[in-house]
């Protein structure tokens, strides 16, 4: 059987997502993240050598990154559903935001992630001075970029309800979490198309599901 394993608060819970929304059977692995350091633990090491999640065992296969999971549960289990069939322009939207969501969307969710916690972490000496470089990153650059990329996903979803189009697809799943970590982390849930399209999600069976299979997510409604 298919294997998730899921680290708390993390983006392996849209594969959890996917999987409710098709029907597939699965287990799911819990991990916990360290409490200091917020990482992983090292026993993610024992099923993928970069010891990160999400990555899913089905049988004799190992597969990490969101996006080739996503891929791979598709092709295996879905049956031509959540995908758009080829060839059409949907089906170059689906592409897009497949690859979209854990390349240029989720850097400067990252690095805001990493700013605002640097200065905890610094030596009690260099607080100040790692607290004033870390909001000079952020007011300079980091902030930027994300209004950015809110303001695009507010404009495309003023296109149509569901990223790939007017149908909901796997492509609306893996987008899920960065816009869910920009309400937390940038604000975004001021912008009226992306709270539409995150209360839609969260309203959905399959979503409330996975939660339920999952655990603590700090970043559902």
């Amino acid at each position: 059987m298919l294997v998730v394993h899921h680290l708390n608060n993390s983006r392996s819970q849209r594969v959890l997502w996917l999987l409710e929304e098709l029907g597939v059977p699965y287990e799911v692995k819990r991990y916990e993240r360290d409490a200091k350091t917020m990482l992983a633990p090292p026993e993610l090491l024992a099923i993928h050598p970069l010891g990160k999640s999400p990555v899913i065992t089905d049988g004799d296969k190992t597969i990490a990154e969101t996006g080739a999971i996503i891929e791979y549960i598709l092709d295996t289990y879905g049956n031509g559903r959540l995908i758009p069939p080829a060839g059409t322009p949907e089906r170059l939207r689906f592409t897009y935001w497949l690859h979209y969501a854990e390349g240029s969307a989720m850097t400067p969710l990252l690095l805001k992630l990493v700013f605002t916690a640097l200065p905890a972490r610094a030596p009690g000496l260099l607080k100040g001075l790692v607290k004033t470089i870390a909001a000079k990153a952020q007011s300079g650059f980091v902030d930027p970029q994300l209004k950015s990329h809110i303001d695009y996903w507010n404009g495309e979803l003023s296109k149509s309800e569901w990223f790939a189009g007017p149908e909901f697809t796997a492509a609306d799943v893996i987008m899920s979490f960065p816009l869910e970590a920009a309400v937390s982390r940038a604000g975004a849930g001021s912008r009226p198309k992306v709270k539409a399209f995150l209360d839609r999600i969260h309203a959905r069976p399959a979503y409330r599901a996975a939660l339920q299979r999952g655990g603590e997510y700090a970043y559902a409604d």
